[in-house]
């Protein structure tokens, strides 16, 4: 990998993980906003969607961890690949980065519609 892909690689994986703790942060605030709805209404077409988005959150918090792990790995093999020959494994780190931003565009978009979803709910019942 040249030294132009290894900063780029770099540039990207710091904002990734930028963006991830941002999508962390932001589950927190939207947690806290279900606990006040949860603690205003209890019927139960409130607790179906509340258990819903409980459970949206537990899935995105495990990919979030999943994707950060990932990055980090991907950052590791692209500073050790810095000090290897330059041949094969150029390739397999370009694959795999292109894989990691594909990853991380779907990641920014489910998290996207359940925002939006969740805003939805929120005024409805707020």
């Amino acid at each position: 990998m040249n030294d132009t892909s290894v900063s780029h690689c770099g540039n990207d994986h710091q904002q990734w993980l930028k963006s991830i703790d941002f999508y962390d942060d932001d589950l927190d605030i939207l947690e806290k906003k279900l606990v006040e709805i949860i603690s205003k209404n209890n019927g139960q077409e409130v607790m179906a969607s509340v258990e819903h988005f409980q459970n949206q959150f537990i899935v995105q918090r495990n990919n979030i961890d999943e994707l950060r792990h990932s990055i980090n790995e991907h950052a590791g093999k692209v500073a050790s690949g810095v000090h290897a020959p330059a041949g094969k494994g150029e390739n397999v780190l370009d694959h795999e980065h292109d894989g990691l931003k594909e990853e991380f565009e779907s990641f920014e978009k489910v998290i996207s519609e359940l925002r939006q979803e969740f805003n939805q709910f929120l005024a409805k019942w707020m």
